[in-house]
């Protein structure tokens, strides 16, 4: 298990980028633990090109992927980035979540209303699918570039990230979708698309994104839910009475030990969306 401690601050939930990543070249990461810090490092503001496009190459390149290529819609503020590693042919597709200074992002996240997912099948979160559809070019010449070469294709995000990899994992045929503190995308004859992905959904303890929008109009989520508990411990078969007194207990010491410090996050379930708390109980 990874030896990252809990990071309660705003910086960690605002501002996922200014960490260093957390990949070494001495450490092998299995899949989960390589999306997990994937879905953190789509937060680096690569669109920008220069230092921090070779930030994010650099990072990469500590676990074997020689280089980046990013996807960037200017019009919605939507970002993500492709890349493969060639010693095994493992490609990745990794999406940005929400960016809380990002208006656009924002007016993404509340356009909850339900509307037809014409690509595949079924209805999803209109706001998602807007960001999806204006990454979709991009996404898809990515994908036919990397077909002679990639031997098994990812796809992992974290928050609105989460969301745009579960709309692409309807129209590429991954081997897995990863996702990292995922909001509710669509309804159930969404969902019934992805039957063919194997999809492994993380929960950190009381994240409060995970259950939003509410399961009503016909929201459902993909995936069970892979618990993490409030000591960063997986706990994938946890039933709804351990995660209601493992939550509670969160909170209550959350409350004695960080709400009241200066710097941190005032409430648990917002705390536990930083992306880092996720890194920490999946990279090993």
């Amino acid at each position: 298990m990874c030896s990252i401690p809990y990071d309660p601050s705003r910086d960690a939930l605002d501002s996922p980028e200014h960490r260093a990543t957390v990949f070494t070249a001495e450490d092998n990461y299995d899949i989960d633990g390589l999306c997990a810090e994937f879905a953190r490092l789509a937060y680096i503001r690569y669109e920008q090109g220069g230092a921090e496009l070779l930030r994010l190459e650099q990072a990469l390149a500590l676990v074997g992927f020689e280089s980046a290529v990013p996807f960037n819609n200017a019009d919605d503020d939507t970002h993500g980035f492709g890349a493969v590693r060639h010693s095994d042919g493992l490609a990745v597709l990794a999406f940005r979540g929400t960016e809380p200074q990002s208006l656009t992002d924002i007016a993404i996240d509340l356009a909850g209303s339900l509307a037809d997912w014409t690509e595949s099948a079924g209805q999803v979160h209109a706001g998602f699918a807007r960001a999806a559809r204006g990454l979709g070019e991009a996404v898809g010449n990515w994908l036919n570039e990397t077909a002679p070469t990639r031997k098994q294709l990812i796809l992992t995000g974290h928050s609105l990230g989460a969301a745009i990899a579960t709309l692409f994992a309807s129209l590429c045929t991954p081997n897995a979708l990863v996702t990292i503190g995922s909001p509710r995308v669509g309804d159930a004859a969404f969902v019934a698309t992805l039957g063919h992905v194997r999809v492994t959904r993380y929960v950190d303890c009381c994240d409060l994104v995970t259950d939003l929008p509410p399961p009503i109009g016909g929201y459902v989520h993909a995936g069970a839910s892979n618990y993490i508990t409030r000591e960063g411990k997986l706990a994938p078969n946890a039933d709804d009475a351990f995660v209601r007194a493992d939550r509670a207990a969160a909170r209550e010491e959350y409350l004695l030990q960080y709400a009241w410090r200066i710097g941190d996050v005032m409430v648990r379930d917002l705390a536990d969306h930083a992306p880092i708390n996720y890194v920490r109980s999946l990279v090993s």
